[in-house]
C-alpha cells in the first residue's frame, strides 16, 4: 500500500518550556493508504562525524531540524513481504530511516540508516570530498506490542563513522489505535539503579585497575584491511562529581562488552569502540604524505559516568602526533604509555602494535619499535656488560696472584 507521512510539530513554548537545547523535538507519523496510522515517533536527535578537508579530518554535529520532515518513500509494510519503515528526510539530501520488525510479543527498531549529503556546505563546510555517504546499524530500542517504548535518557546508536543521539524519545510501531499508547515499556537508562550502601565518613580510595585485557582490532577499506590496532587500553579521566568533589579514575576497556567499527580513506583511517551506553571512543591516525609517516592524530571520547555533572565525560583532540611510524611498517611498544589527549584525560596503552595505510594481506609489517622499548634493552645491556668486566678483573687479578705466589715458591 502507498505510504503517506507527515511531520507535527509542537509548538516553541512547549519546547521552551521542556527544556530542549538540542534542537526540536517533532512527532513523525507514517500512515497506510486508508490514512491509518502505522508508526509513530517523537524524539530529537543529534549527529556527530567526522569528514575530510583539505586541511585534515574536521569532526562536526548537527541536530535534526524542525523542518524535518516524513518521506513518502516510509511504509507500513506488507505481511510476509516487507517491514515498516520510517524514513526522515531534512536539508539537502539527508534520510534518516528506522526499520521495524516484530514477533509474537515485541517489536522493535531492527536497523536503523542514515544517509548524509557531503556536498551540504551549510554542514560540511570545505569537505573535500562530495556525494553521499551511508551508514548504518541495529539497535536496542524494543517493546512489547501495543505498548510505546519511551526512553527519557540520551539513546546512543553507534553507525559507523556516525553517531545519533536520540533524546525524550517516544516510538511505536504496529499501532493498534490512532495515538500512542498509554502503557509503556521504558528503555534500561531510565529504569532504576538499585541502592547503594552509604559510604562511610573517609572512604578508602578506588584502587586503580588491573592492566586492560589485549585485544587486536581491524578495520577494512575498499582494498581491504587498512588498519591494525592490538593494544589494551585504559581512561584515565578528571571530573567534577555532583556533589562538586573533583575525582580521577581509570577505566579498563573490556573487548569482551566492546563493539568496533571503523573507516578509511587516503589519509585517515578511523577505529570506533563503543559499548552500550556506556563509552564511544575514537582513534584518528593520519598519512602525511609527504614525509611518508603515520601518527595518531585524534582521539575523542564520550564516557557515560551517573556521578558525574550531566553524567557524562567528553574529552577530544585532533592535533596529537602519537604511535609514530613509517608508511608501510607497524608502530611497536611493549612498554606502557600514557597519552595526554587533554588536561583532564589520558590514554593509557599497554603492548601497543598497530599499523596504518599500506596494510599487506591483513598482517602487521616490519616492526619500528619505541623509545622506551629500545631504552628498558639497554639497561639490561649494560648491566651484562658492567658484570663481565667485573668478572674479567677478578679473573685477572686471580692470575696475577697464582702467578705471584708460584714464583714465591721457586726462590726457596
Amino acid at each position: 500500500m502507498a505510504a503517506l507521512g507527515g511531520a507535527r510539530r509542537r509548538p516553541l513554548v512547549l519546547l521552551l518550556f521542556a527544556g530542549l537545547v538540542h534542537g526540536a523535538s517533532a512527532v513523525f507519523v507514517v500512515k497506510n493508504g486508508n490514512g491509518t496510522a502505522c508508526v509513530m515517533a517523537d524524539f530529537s536527535a543529534t549527529f556527530l562525524t567526522s569528514y575530510d578537508t583539505r586541511s585534515g579530518p574536521q569532526n562536526v554535529s548537527f541536530n535534526l531540524p524542525p523542518g524535518a520532515e516524513v518521506s513518502n518513500s516510509s511504509s507500513c509494510g506488507k505481511e510476509n513481504a516487507s517491514d515498516p519503515s520510517l524514513m526522515i528526510t531534512f536539508g539537502r539530501g539527508h534520510m534518516l530511516t528506522l526499520t521495524f520488525t516484530r514477533n509474537a510479543t515485541r517489536y522493535k527498531v531492527q536497523l536503523m540508516h542514515f544517509a548524509y549529503n557531503l556536498s551540504d556546505t551549510d554542514i560540511f563546510p570545505n569537505s573535500s570530498s562530495t556525494g553521499v555517504k551511508t551508514v548504518e546499524s541495529v539497535t536496542d530500542i524494543k517493546a512489547d506490542i501495543n505498548k510505546t517504548y519511551r526512553c527519557v535518557s540520551d539513546t546512543r546508536v553507534h553507525m559507523g563513522s556516525v553517531t545519533v543521539t536520540l533524546r525524550n524519545t517516544a516510538i511505536q510501531a504496529y499501532l493498534s489505535g490512532s495515538n500512542f499508547s498509554r502503557e509503556e515499556t521504558r528503555c534500561e537508562q531510565d529504569l532504576p539503579t538499585p541502592a547503594t550502601p552509604t559510604a562511610p565518613p573517609q572512604p578508602s580510595p578506588t584502587p586503580a585497575p588491573a592492566s586492560p585485557t589485549v585485544f587486536r582490532y581491524s578495520v577494512n577499506g575498499t582494498n581491504g584491511t587498512c588498519l591494525l590496532v592490538s593494544m589494551g587500553l585504559q581512561l584515565n579521566v578528571t571530573y567534577r562529581t555532583v556533589d562538586n568533589k573533583t575525582v580521577t579514575r581509570e577505566f579498563n576497556v573490556n573487548p569482551d562488552n566492546t563493539t568496533f567499527g571503523g573507516n578509511c580513506s587516503a589519509t585517515l583511517a578511523t577505529l570506533e569502540l563503543y559499548d552500550r551506553n556506556l563509552l564511544f571512543l575514537v582513534l584518528q591516525f593520519s598519512l602525511n604524505e609527504s614525509s611518508s609517516r603515520v601518527f595518531l592524530q585524534g582521539v575523542q571520547l564520550n564516557l557515560t559516568l551517573p556521578d558525574a555533572r550531566g553524567h557524562s565525560f567528553t574529552a577530544s583532540n585532533s592535533s596529537l602526533s602519537a604511535l609514530q611510524a613509517t608508511a608501510g611498517s607497524s608502530y611497536k611498544c611493549d612498554a606502557e604509555q600514557r597519552l595526554r589527549v587533554t588536561s583532564t584525560f589520558s590514554l593509557n596503552m599497554f603492548r601497543v602494535w598497530v599499523q596504518a595505510f599500506r596494510v599487506d594481506g591483513g598482517k602487521f609489517g616490519p616492526v619500528e619499535e619505541c623509545q622506551l622499548d629500545e631504552n628498558s634493552m639497554l639497561i639490561p645491556i649494560a648491566v651484562g656488560g658492567a658484570l663481565a668486566g667485573l668478572v674479567l678483573i677478578v679473573l685477572i687479578a686471580y692470575l696475577i696472584g697464582r702467578k705471584r705466589s708460584h714464583a714465591g715458591y721457586q726462590t726457596i
